[in-house]
């Protein structure tokens, strides 16, 4: 990529638009933000408004952007509140995009590259059958939906405009800075509370470190491969639930206390207390399959499993001594 070209990054106060920001900090960047003034990131970039109401002027902040990177959207919400879950995540995540696309296009943008969900693909897979990229979506909730009908507008607004797409959809994302359900394992584990998942070995989850997903972010900036084609991104090893947590602990310095629990007793618990869904992120299968992604532009995942569980570890234990003071 020239360094000459502005590249627009919103969600810029994001999990992963902070770290695309960090890494992409000697180009030119114009960071989109909803509130300029709560941009709590380097003041050296161009920030500008960036939210996503259907209404928003884009102009100023497009203004000889060559390339976007789109990772503001409304987030899975697992308390969700609103009346009309879907229609807010249409409101933001599919008419919000697509108007920022369509004036991208007008202005000349060369590549839109949309940060998707492998939740388009589906909530989990069947065991020796992982998520392709190009295999049929089948979305299930309000968010996963909304990122689905996205990406359908943004590619028929590429073959309407000549502007490329570059769709990615990633698993569950973990790094330095990774809150919810992977930060509250990480405590779990640092404390040595036992956890009944020991007999959780014959699932297969694919993770992606937030670094590995960034550097394909950056790979797909100007790969001429990468137009018009949707991609998954993984750490290429994929882990039993088990197998994590012992790898999580062993990274934390904690090794894992795990009770072998029947994986039958863990869902026909979990349905009792009517969460059905938990048991089915614990105890199921939700693989990806990296190879189009691999050999369509040459990438290899440059961070692995232990060395992405190693860093976020060490980051969550050094935030933690400093809180303390």
């Amino acid at each position: 990529m020239k360094l000459s070209q502005i590249v627009l990054i919103t969600g810029c106060n994001g999990f992963v638009g902070q770290q695309l920001v960090k890494i992409l900090g000697s180009r030119s960047l114009r960071l989109a933000v909803r509130n300029p003034s709560e941009y709590f990131g380097s003041t050296t970039h161009d920030v500008c408004a960036g939210d996503l109401s259907v209404k928003r002027d884009w102009s100023a902040a497009l203004e000889n952007v060559d390339l976007i990177v789109h990772c503001a959207a409304r987030v899975h919400i697992m308390n969700e509140k609103s009346s009309d879950p879907l229609g807010e995540f249409r409101r933001v995540n599919v008419d919000g995009t697509l108007r920022l696309a369509n004036q991208a296009a007008a202005a000349g943008v060369k590549r839109f590259i949309f940060l998707s969900s492998i939740k388009v693909n589906g909530e989990h897979t069947q065991f020796g059958s992982p998520f392709v990229a190009d295999q049929r979506p089948n979305p299930s909730d309000p968010y996963a939906i909304s990122k689905m009908e996205a990406e359908e507008g943004l590619l028929a607004l590429a073959m309407a405009t000549g502007m490329e797409v570059v769709i990615i959809r990633p698993p569950l994302i973990y790094g330095p800075g990774v809150k919810a359900n992977f930060l509250a394992m990480m405590r779990w584990l640092r404390r040595g509370i036992p956890l009944p998942f020991g007999a959780v070995t014959d699932n297969k989850r694919s993770l992606v470190a937030l670094d590995n997903l960034v550097d394909l972010i950056v790979t797909c900036l100007d790969h001429p491969s990468a137009a018009n084609q949707i991609f998954m991104v993984s750490d290429g090893e994929n882990l039993s639930t088990a197998a994590l947590l012992r790898r999580m602990g062993a990274a934390l310095g904690r090794p894992a206390r795990l009770i072998p629990v029947p994986v039958s007793l863990l869902r026909l618990g979990a349905k009792w207390f009517g969460k059905p869904a938990v048991a089915q992120r614990l105890c199921g299968s939700l693989e990806v399959d990296i190879s189009k992604t691999r050999e369509l532009l040459g990438w290899v995942p440059p961070v692995s499993v232990e060395e992405g569980l190693r860093r976020t570890a060490l980051h969550w234990i050094e935030s933690q001594k400093m809180s303390r003071g």
